[in-house]
Protein backbone atom coordinates (compact mmCIF):
# COMPACT_ATOMS: atom_id res chain seq x y z
CA UNK A 1 0.00 0.00 0.00
CA UNK A 2 1.08 3.28 -0.77
CA UNK A 3 0.23 6.84 -0.84
CA UNK A 4 -1.64 7.10 2.01
CA UNK A 5 -2.08 10.72 3.30
CA UNK A 6 -4.43 11.10 7.12
CA UNK A 7 -5.50 14.99 7.39
CA UNK A 8 -6.10 15.82 11.17
CA UNK A 9 -8.88 18.56 11.02
CA UNK A 10 -9.37 21.11 13.17
CA UNK A 11 -12.64 20.73 15.33
CA UNK A 12 -13.28 17.16 13.63
CA UNK A 13 -12.15 14.15 12.26
CA UNK A 14 -9.33 12.41 10.44
CA UNK A 15 -9.44 12.82 6.98
CA UNK A 16 -7.93 9.37 4.98
CA UNK A 17 -7.47 9.04 1.77
CA UNK A 18 -5.14 7.77 -0.87
CA UNK A 19 -4.69 3.51 -0.76
CA UNK A 20 -5.67 2.45 2.45
CA UNK A 21 -7.45 -0.40 4.19
CA UNK A 22 -9.70 -0.43 7.31
CA UNK A 23 -10.04 -3.17 9.56
CA UNK A 24 -11.71 -3.75 12.78
CA UNK A 25 -10.66 -5.46 15.85
CA UNK A 26 -10.45 -9.28 14.84
CA UNK A 27 -8.93 -8.11 11.30
CA UNK A 28 -11.90 -8.22 9.26
CA UNK A 29 -12.18 -5.38 6.45
CA UNK A 30 -14.78 -2.51 6.73
CA UNK A 31 -16.68 -2.33 2.71
CA UNK A 32 -15.70 0.78 1.72
CA UNK A 33 -17.41 0.66 -1.45
CA UNK A 34 -14.30 1.76 -3.56
CA UNK A 35 -13.84 5.12 -1.82
CA UNK A 36 -10.35 6.11 -1.47
CA UNK A 37 -11.47 9.10 0.90
CA UNK A 38 -13.45 8.71 4.24
CA UNK A 39 -13.33 10.72 7.47
CA UNK A 40 -12.55 9.08 10.86
CA UNK A 41 -14.48 9.64 14.08
CA UNK A 42 -12.21 11.19 16.80
CA UNK A 43 -14.97 12.73 19.00
CA UNK A 44 -16.76 9.55 20.05
CA UNK A 45 -19.82 10.93 19.22
CA UNK A 46 -20.64 9.63 16.10
CA UNK A 47 -23.64 7.01 15.29
CA UNK A 48 -21.38 5.87 12.25
CA UNK A 49 -18.14 5.04 14.17
CA UNK A 50 -15.59 4.55 13.47
CA UNK A 51 -16.61 6.92 10.57
CA UNK A 52 -17.54 10.73 11.35
CA UNK A 53 -20.99 11.56 10.43
CA UNK A 54 -20.78 15.32 11.44
CA UNK A 55 -21.94 15.09 15.04
CA UNK A 56 -18.70 17.02 16.44
CA UNK A 57 -20.24 20.15 15.31
CA UNK A 58 -20.32 22.75 18.17
CA UNK A 59 -19.32 19.97 20.79
CA UNK A 60 -15.74 19.37 20.19
CA UNK A 61 -12.58 21.75 19.81
CA UNK A 62 -9.30 20.68 18.84
CA UNK A 63 -6.68 23.32 16.97
CA UNK A 64 -5.07 20.84 14.45
CA UNK A 65 -0.82 21.54 15.11
CA UNK A 66 1.56 19.61 13.64
CA UNK A 67 4.36 18.95 16.42
CA UNK A 68 7.79 16.67 16.95
CA UNK A 69 7.17 13.62 19.00
CA UNK A 70 9.01 12.83 21.97
CA UNK A 71 12.13 10.40 21.04
CA UNK A 72 11.68 6.57 21.06
CA UNK A 73 11.56 4.72 24.30
CA UNK A 74 14.21 2.52 24.48
CA UNK A 75 13.96 -0.65 26.31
Amino acid sequence: MAGTIITVNNNGSLRVEGDFEIRDKDGNLYDLGGRTLVSICRCGMSQNKPFCDGSHKGHFEHEAKAFALPPKKTP
